[in-house]
């Protein structure tokens, strides 16, 4: 070992409520717990600077019903028929009434929302919604709202900043959560923080793919510490891939380029989306037209480029002045990433891994099994979005159970006293961490194990699966998780340790990643965003029914639950 722990009785850290995680979802939440009363002391913990988490990256918008002619059965149709009747239809129904609301809320604090002429806020089309309700501030509709939480947050005085901390295990004994251990990477040490409720908000897990969207720090490090804990996580096989990533780095370009009638074009110069959606064509639900784009690229219609067969989207006939008013970052990120000019000629996307549907089991009330542990956003799954998300609707879902975990874990801690932290926990956390990684002098290294990994999941975790070579990925990832313990990190220093928390952040993607594999194997269907092709059609009568996954010495062991329905019997799906 290269280096020796000196074991020692950790000062503890204490506070009300500590939120993992600074996105919209965690933002919303802590808001909302310290309006509750100025008596709860909240505290927020971020690996980044919160204008730096991922939900900065959101762009096209956030859904809400506002206008005549929308209304709140009509979004939560559309949620649940987008969902592929595998979204609990109570939940549906309840997000979709709250979602207003939180967009009014965000505009008294601020936010610099698109207007129409006449002064209201501007909606647009989005993928499976059957009325322009994507409320948006031209294509940066997260960085406005992240900016609009963030200032909010930072006015109220029972609001602590941790950035730049990293949590890496949460603390469960009989069933309730006592707090958790967390890296402070400017002085690298580790620190116990003891907390009446816990708000997990850390974002989702798709950077355990090669080409996506996702921002290189969006790890789902809550999902793996909480599954660890003891907390299944649910619907983990269902992965949503966005229809058009950039060529050749995956950065996203928004649904809204498409909202405001862009064309997805392939080597023909044809429309494909006609063979595929009829009715709504490039306004088709991502998982269809992620397929739709996947299945002309193999059939020998995709484009030819330096980086592969690639799918066009066509900006031009929308005009300069039109782009670059309602699409200027798209424009801007077209010209600088992609080498084009969406003026003068069509954007090269293909699909990039862009959402996990799974996540922290958690009900309407954001509670998880765990009592006084909660979770919101994409890291959580209260099954709104069940096989397949649609458009829009997950800003939304950070606003409205954002508001909610704060809300109810507020209401938790009030009525409950401080809790002691097993020292004996804690310190072997900081035993794992710095003797077991950190100290490891094995010959392995993190950068090629998680290449490795990537590459698995994208040539055996994709848009279309089948059973041997999901089995294939599942012996790789796994024979990648024995080559972790023998990994190697160069740097033995403590402040801002980059190999370390790299190599933490694998760790959580390796769990996480076999997780995927092992539910996506065991659903012998395809629905929304998971598609066997060995058994392409969905099965209700044996498939209506959400996976949970829990962590074992062994590996993932599924249970299931049904879903839940209100009022939509589960029906074909058509576009």
């Amino acid at each position: 070992m290269r280096y020796t722990l000196k074991v020692r009785w950790m000062e503890t850290i204490t506070h009300d409520i500590i939120i993992v995680g600074a996105g919209i979802a965690g933002l919303r939440a802590a808001i909302a717990a310290a309006e509750i009363s100025n008596k709860i002391d909240v505290s927020i913990l971020s690996k980044v600077h919160p204008i730096r988490s991922h939900s900065v990256c959101a762009q096209g918008g956030t859904a809400a019903t506002l206008r005549e002619g929308d209304s709140y059965n009509l979004h939560a149709w559309d949620t649940v028929k987008g969902s592929d009747f595998l979204a609990d239809q109570n939940v549906a129904e309840f997000f979709v009434k709250q979602a207003p609301k939180e967009v009014i809320t965000l505009e008294h604090w601020g936010c610099p929302w698109s207007r129409t002429p006449d002064g209201k806020i501007n909606q647009r089309p989005f993928g499976g919604h059957s009325f322009p309700r994507a409320c948006f501030a031209a294509d940066m509709t997260g960085l406005h709202e992240m900016h609009t939480l963030y200032g909010r947050a930072v006015m109220q005085e029972n609001i602590t900043f941790y950035n730049e901390w990293f949590a890496t295990s949460i603390i469960i004994q009989n069933n309730i959560s006592k707090g958790l251990t967390a890296i402070e990477l400017k002085t690298g040490e580790m620190h116990a923080l003891r907390a009446k409720a816990i708000i997990m908000a850390t974002g989702g897990c798709e950077r355990i793919y090669a080409f996506t969207t996702f921002s290189h720090t969006a790890t789902g490090d809550g999902m793996t510490i909480a599954y660890r804990a003891g907390v299944p996580l649910k619907d983990m096989e269902f992965i949503q891939f966005h229809p058009t990533g950039l060529v050749p780095s995956g950065v996203l370009i928004t649904e809204g380029a498409r909202g405001e009638g862009g064309y997805l074009i392939n080597a023909d110069g044809e429309r494909f989306m006609k063979r595929y959606a009829p009715e709504k064509m490039e306004l088709a639900p991502r998982d269809i037209i992620a397929r739709a784009e996947t299945t002309e690229i193999q059939e020998g219609r995709g484009l030819d480029g330096p980086y592969g067969p690639y799918i066009a989207l066509d900006l031009r006939h929308l005009g300069e002045e039109k782009i670059k008013e309602r699409l200027p970052l798209i424009h801007d990120v077209a010209i600088k990433l992609g080498g084009v000019n969406p003026v003068e000629e069509p954007i090269p996307i293909k699909p990039a891994a862009h959402y996990s549907m799974g996540g922290i089991h958690a009900n309407i009330r954001t509670e998880t099994p765990a009592s006084g542990l909660y979770a919101a956003g994409e890291g959580a799954c209260l099954s709104i979005h069940g096989a397949n998300r649609l458009g829009t609707n997950s800003t939304s879902d950070c606003l409205v159970f954002g508001f909610v975990a704060g809300e109810e874990a507020a209401k938790y801690a009030l009525s409950k006293d401080s809790r002691e932290l097993p020292q004996d926990k804690i310190l072997a956390e900081e035993r794992r961490v710095f003797d077991q990684v950190l100290g490891s002098e094995g010959d392995e290294r993190v950068s090629v194990l998680r290449d490795e990994m990537r590459r698995i999941m994208n040539d055996k975790v994709w848009i279309f699966r089948r059973e041997d070579e999901l089995q294939s990925a599942l012996k790789e990832i796994r024979q990648l998780k024995k080559r972790f313990k023998s990994v190697k990190i160069e740097d033995e220093g403590r402040s801002f340790n980059t190999g370390l928390v790299a190599a933490l952040q694998l760790d959580f993607t390796l769990d996480l990643a076999e997780v995927t594999i092992i539910s996506a194997l065991a659903r012998t269907e395809s629905r929304g965003a998971h598609s066997r092709l060995d058994y392409p059609k969905r099965d209700d009568e044996n498939w209506l029914k959400h996976t949970l996954a829990y962590h074992t010495k062994e590996g993932p062991r599924l249970e299931y639950i049904p879903v839940t329905i209100t009022k939509w019997p589960p029906s074909a799906r058509a576009y």
